[in-house]
């Protein structure tokens, strides 16, 4: 005779179990899948970087003085975003990781265009991925460091744009003051009233880039 007792009793230690192995997998996942995001946002940083100051050279060899400023003062706020990524990840244990590829550089127009796309790409979709994973480890300081350039990815997309938008103008223009937050990387034609909009640093302590 089987006892009807012993049968869910045998069940529920299977579900239990195998619920357990599948909780223990999500967590690893999770646990793992920020370190990626980071490496990731870190690698795109670092060649953000790169990418950036070749544009500028081009722009300046160009005649658009202003747009290579814009781009120099850019190509710091990635160099920051890259570092406060980099301070993350070291962090969680792991080292950061990049790998720097050859810019392509084409016209100043066409190298806006492309900065606008990476830009609002980072904008509307990885660091918001990013950030909803990071959310769900509960991982302060990535969601710190995700959320500063989040911000400033924002800011880069709409100089790039405007700059696009008046490039005729701008043609035989000079270097340009641009100002940058050493915390977060937040870039903006001028100083702000009192601090960074975006981490409150005060505005003596911005970066004047041209």
């Amino acid at each position: 005779m089987i006892h009807t007792k012993s049968i869910f009793t045998s069940v529920s230690v299977v579900a239990i179990a195998l619920t357990a192995i599948l909780l223990s997998s999500r967590a690893a996942v999770a646990k793992t899948s920020t370190l990626d995001n980071l490496q990731a946002a870190y690698n795109g940083e670092s060649n953000a970087h790169a990418r950036y100051l070749a544009f500028a050279q081009k722009a300046d060899a160009e005649g658009y003085g202003e747009v290579a400023s814009l781009f120099r003062a850019a190509a710091r706020a990635e160099e920051i975003h890259a570092s406060n990524h980099a301070a993350v990840i070291e962090k969680m244990g792991a080292k950061p990781q990049a790998k720097i590829e050859t810019p392509d550089v084409k016209s100043t127009r066409e190298n806006l265009q492309a900065a606008i796309k990476g830009e609002t790409y980072e904008r509307d979709v990885m660091y918001p991925d990013f950030l909803k994973q990071a959310r769900l480890d509960r991982n302060r300081d990535a969601i710190k460091s995700l959320n500063y350039a989040k911000t400033a990815e924002a800011e880069h997309a709409k100089l790039y744009t405007e700059a696009l938008n008046k490039l005729d103008q701008l043609k035989g223009t000079k270097s340009t003051a641009f100002y940058v937050c050493p915390n977060c990387g937040f870039t903006a034609r001028t100083l702000p009233a009192k601090e960074c909009p975006s981490c409150f640093t005060p505005k003596e302590k911005f970066e004047k880039v041209a």
